[in-house]
């Protein structure tokens, strides 16, 4: 029976798929499913070592992309330890998700749109605002946001900007509060949708939906702030004319980028209707019914037994297919 360890720690909602109590639904999804899970919560590199080299399992899933203390934010780390990725790597582990050194440009959110840029895939224009440096001379309105972090952290109904004196108002946000770049990008007016890519190989599938939101819920702009995700806020609907180009230029950002076994790509329509990847999720959240991809495999595979069966066979078919990459079934 193949076993898979599970880590999550204190970072685990703002880093991956969630935090403990939702850990313990996808090891009882893995359970369900004809395999084992063992749960690590880490909260300091020891602890991540020791799991990895005390328990026996055949595959590694973290929700963490690096040990963190810190319940709400991800930044890129203090610069000094490894990834857990990189550890993976390095000792030849087999988990599950992207490499090293895709997880990292996936949270170096510049670095994401310039590799999908130089790939061809539709992405905003965007510019890195360091700490001190000068503001660039951009059209509006535009969107200001932190560049290492997920989940809309850091986006509030302050992110658009309208003009010159907003940008400063904004940018200087994003330095005082999360220490880290800001980058601001080309506003998009349009409809968000997200792509949901499952597997790899003749495993790998495309699951598109259309974003919906109350709009009651919005500001001036329909935009997702940080307090509307993970809350039930969101929902996730069938696409339509949309289908098919989704579904091409997510293909195109996961080549480009290297995506292995469950990442999202969310994109929304520009102000001429085409659209652009706003940002690709390295870890996808895995709540039951509220998370995004539970939604979307619901959609498209319902089952007689309902959206906690439909769970189920989400995770195993994540499960299933990174075994499968490293020839373990």
């Amino acid at each position: 029976m193949k076993k898979i360890l599970l880590i999550t720690g204190p970072a685990g909602d703002a880093q991956g798929w969630g935090d403990l109590s939702v850990t313990q639904e996808i090891a009882a999804a893995i359970k369900g499913s004809g395999k084992d899970a063992e749960i690590a919560f880490v909260s300091t590199m020891d602890e991540f070592f020791t799991a990895i080299e005390t328990k026996k399992f055949d595959l590694a899933w973290s929700a963490l992309y690096h040990i963190s203390g810190k319940s709400e934010t991800i930044g890129m780390g203090n610069g000094d330890e490894k990834w857990l990725a990189d550890i993976f790597d390095d000792r030849k582990i087999p988990y599950i998700g992207p490499n090293a050194a895709t997880m990292k440009a996936l949270i170096h959110k510049t670095a994401t749109h310039e590799i999908m840029d130089a790939h061809g895939v539709p992405v905003p224009y965007h510019y890195q605002i360091e700490q001190g440096a000068p503001l660039p001379e951009i059209a509006f309105p535009a969107f200001v946001k932190p560049s290492f972090e997920s989940r809309s952290v850091g986006i509030n109904d302050n992110s658009v900007v309208e003009n010159r004196q907003a940008l400063e108002k904004q940018v200087a946000f994003i330095h005082k509060e999360f220490d880290q770049p800001a980058l601001v990008e080309e506003y998009l007016p349009g409809q968000e949708y997200t792509v949901l890519m499952l597997g790899n190989g003749r495993l790998q599938e495309f699951l598109p939906g259309k974003v919906e939101v109350d709009a009651s819920l919005f500001g001036k702009y329909p935009i997702l702030r940080a307090d509307l995700r993970g809350v039930g806020a969101t929902k996730i609907t069938p696409t339509s004319t949309t289908t098919n180009e989704a579904i091409k230029v997510t293909r195109k950002a996961m080549e480009a980028l290297n995506c292995l076994d469950h990442v999202r790509a969310d994109m929304r329509l520009d102000a001429k209707g085409q659209l652009k990847i706003i940002e690709v999720n390295g870890i996808p959240g895995l709540k039951p019914v509220k998370s995004w991809s539970p939604q979307m495999f619901t959609l498209h595979h319902p089952s007689a037994g309902g959206p906690m069966e439909d769970y189920r066979q989400l995770v195993d078919h994540i499960v299933t297919s990174a075994l499968t990459r490293y020839n373990l079934i």
